[in-house]
């Protein structure tokens, strides 16, 4: 993938439906085994509360989905959830929505409605960002070239990474994945071809924050 949405880090939040407390725990996972574990763990701290519905999906293209209404009426908790996720696509991610009954029913459409409302709270509370693949490559030059490949690297919007000195300059350069090729047309260009370029090849993912 060049680029998919997760959340940055553990969140909770909550929200009070009619005297009835949703409180959701939102975490990055990377297996199904984290996800189970976190359910358990979710359990245990609220082990006095009638409900800890959730949901969670995982892989780069949502291989694996999972939800669990866990003794509300079907269709109105782990779903709910979940399509929060689905919406924005949001990856590697489990969401469980704890419930504390405060003695008035709320209908299907409440609950939906806030099981729904408490994950999008404790998915803003643990923040969302974009990793986005790039590709690094290596530039090496001298000191007379420095600063005008400096300025490409720059202005053409990729990541200095690292300059490192020595009898020469080397530019350790981040681009997105589809323009690494093109900077290195350009400061080939730029240089005469006095430059040496290393194509490690290896992908790094930079995270951006983005707004829910």
């Amino acid at each position: 993938m060049e680029s998919y949405i997760t959340i940055k880090g553990y969140g909770t939040d909550e929200i009070v439906e009619k005297k009835s407390r949703f409180i959701a725990n939102v975490k990055p996972i990377k297996s199904e085994e984290d996800a189970i574990s976190f359910v358990e763990e979710i359990k245990k701290k609220y082990y006095d509360a009638r409900h800890n519905c959730y949901a969670y999906q995982l892989g780069d293209r949502n291989q694996i989905q999972r939800y669990s209404d866990d003794g509300e009426p079907s269709g109105t908790a782990g779903m709910p959830i979940l399509d929060v996720l689905r919406g924005r696509d949001i990856k590697d991610t489990i969401v469980v929505v704890t419930r504390y009954f405060g003695g008035t029913l709320l209908g299907t459409g409440g609950l939906v409605r806030a099981y729904s409302s408490a994950t999008k709270v404790g998915i803003e509370k643990a923040g969302l960002i974009e990793r986005i693949a790039h590709i690094r490559q290596k530039f090496t030059v001298d000191y007379t070239l420095s600063g005008k490949v400096q300025y490409e690297i720059l202005n053409g919007g990729h990541i200095l990474e690292d300059t490192i000195y020595t009898d020469k300059v080397e530019f350790v350069v981040l681009s997105k994945a589809g323009e690494e090729e093109k900077l290195c047309e350009n400061v080939i260009n730029l240089t005469g071809n006095k430059v040496d370029v290393v194509k490690d090849g290896e992908m790094v993912f930079v995270d951006k924050d983005i707004d829910f």
